[in-house]
This record gives structure tokens, C-alpha cells and sequence, in this order.
């Protein structure tokens, strides 16, 4: 081979690649949209979100209701555009906050004595055990239904996912020579926490918090649907569901609309958290 000549990228590289692409553009465009409905769709509401507009119940969509009204005669869109902040805005707090409390005490658990690391992976693998519905259905009926509660539950019940992959990777980083050479020097643990380990594995934590995000808008658009999530006069996606319910038989928009909001906004998480994984994978080889 001629030195200097690079060899052609193959046609099944190129489809690849072009796939990846548009798989990435699909997953931003989905989730992007409803990031920007949580933060701004209260304003693009063209009725306030109880209002009372219509004296047709579960009605069709109309020049003055594109998505119909409810069970109550109430403006769809104008729901829908305000729920979204509560399940996005929900699931976004709470998967932040696991992958903090999760990568956090997994990378200093690595770096403390051998008996209190035992301790710490003691203390999640009872969490982990336990299915997350049924953590969040025990706390709210021993505490009863908030918003605070809801996070709370959903931290608790997905932070030990986050704990065991940022320990696992911060278990084989802290046998590196940069990790033994800083405590060598004498630095201390939050210090190699968070200046040697954890820019390392930033790329994997922050996939993992995006699969933690959908995990936590089905969690909790379940427990809106049991009625056990967000209260009236508030409401997420998952209670414009369940109030909606008896319209199903009829085909109403009023229920098929918010179950094709939490669809598109968790399928547009997964392709963009996927395609960004693999673009990853594809650097690296």
C-alpha cells in the first residue's frame, strides 16, 4: 500500500454511520420537544389547565381543541402542555439526584476501608432488591402522596443501579497508575474522587442517567395511573391517562394522547441515550 492513501470507509461503514445519524437526530428531535414543552408549554397553553371549556366530553379534535377535551370538557392540549412538566421535570430531578447519590458513594466507597466499603454495598444491595413499584407503593402508603415523596422513592429505588456501575468502573480505575501515583502524593479521598476517577467515567455515567431518567417517567406515570402520583388539581401524563380512562372504548384523544406523549418522550430518550452509546463504542475501536 502506497504510504499516505487511506483506505475507502466500506458501504456497510458508511450505512452504519448514516444509521447512527439519523437514529441521533429522531432521539434529540423526540426528547428535545418535550424538554422544551416542560420548560415553556404552560405559556403555549391556550387555556388554563382546568378550565372548564366545552360542554362535550371526550370530544374530537377541533379548530378550537387540536387534541379534544376530557372527560370534564377540559381542553386537552392545554393539559398535556402543563402535565409535561411535572413528568419531565419529575424524572429529570429524580434521575439526577440517583446518579449523584449512586456515582457518589460508588467511587468513595472504593477509596475507604476495606470493612466500611462492605458496608456501603451491604447497605445498596438491599435496596436493590427491593422492585421499584414496590418501594414507591410502601413509602406513599406509609407516608401518604407528595412531590418531595415521589422523588425521594424514585432516588431510593434507582440509586443502587447507579451505585453498582459507578463501583465497578471505579473499582478497576483505582488500580491505575495516575490513581496509586495521587495517593502516593498523599491526596486525600474526595480529592482523587474527583479529579483522577470521575472524569473517567463521566461518559458512562451520564448514559446510565439517561436510562435511569426512562425507567423513572415509567415509574412514575405508573404510579400517576394507580392514582399514587401527582394529585388534582396538578397532574402528569400518566394521571391525564387513568382520569381519562373510560374514553378508551370510544377511541378518544383524551386518553390516546397523553399514553403517545409518555411514548414518544421515552423512545426518544432511549434513541438518543442508544446512538450515543454507540457512537462512543464506534470512537474507541
Amino acid at each position: 500500500m502506497v504510504r499516505g492513501t487511506r483506505l475507502p470507509i466500506s458501504v456497510p461503514a458508511k450505512r452504519n454511520k448514516q444509521a447512527l445519524k439519523l437514529t441521533r437526530w429522531i432521539g434529540l428531535g423526540l426528547f428535545g420537544s418535550w424538554v422544551l414543552i416542560a420548560l415553556f408549554g404552560p405559556l403555549l397553553a391556550p387555556y388554563p389547565m382546568g378550565a372548564f371549556v366545552s360542554d362535550t366530553i371526550y370530544g374530537g379534535a377541533s379548530a378550537a381543541h387540536w387534541l379534544g377535551t376530557d372527560y370534564m370538557g377540559r381542553d386537552m392540549l392545554s393539559r398535556i402542555l402543563t402535565g409535561a412538566r411535572y413528568t419531565v421535570g419529575l424524572a429529570v430531578a429524580a434521575a439526577l439526584l440517583s446518579s449523584l447519590v449512586g456515582a457518589g458513594f460508588g467511587m468513595l466507597a472504593v477509596l475507604l476501608p476495606r470493612w466500611l466499603e462492605e458496608c456501603v454495598r451491604r447497605v445498596f444491595d438491599t435496596l436493590i432488591s427491593i422492585p421499584s413499584k414496590m418501594m414507591a407503593l410502601v413509602m406513599v402508603s406509609a407516608f401518604g402522596t407528595s412531590i418531595p415523596l415521589l422523588i425521594v422513592a424514585a432516588v431510593l429505588s434507582y440509586a443502587p443501579g447507579a451505585f453498582r456501575i459507578a463501583h465497578s468502573l471505579a473499582t478497576n480505575l483505582a488500580t491505575l497508575e495516575y490513581v496509586q501515583v495521587a495517593k502516593t502524593r498523599g491526596e486525600g479521598r474526595f480529592y482523587i474522587a474527583a479529579f483522577e476517577i470521575m472524569p473517567n467515567m463521566i461518559q458512562s455515567i451520564l448514559t446510565d442517567m439517561g436510562m435511569r431518567f426512562v425507567f423513572i417517567v415509567l415509574l412514575l406515570s405508573g404510579m400517576s395511573f394507580l392514582g399514587l402520583g401527582v394529585q388534582p388539581p396538578a397532574a402528569d401524563l400518566g394521571s391525564l391517562v387513568r382520569e381519562n380512562i373510560g374514553g378508551l372504548s370510544q377511541g378518544a384523544l383524551a386518553v390516546i394522547a397523553p399514553a403517545l406523549a409518555i411514548g414518544t418522550l421515552t423512545i426518544g430518550a432511549n434513541l438518543l441515550i442508544d446512538s450515543l452509546s454507540k457512537s462512543r463504542d464506534t470512537q474507541k475501536e
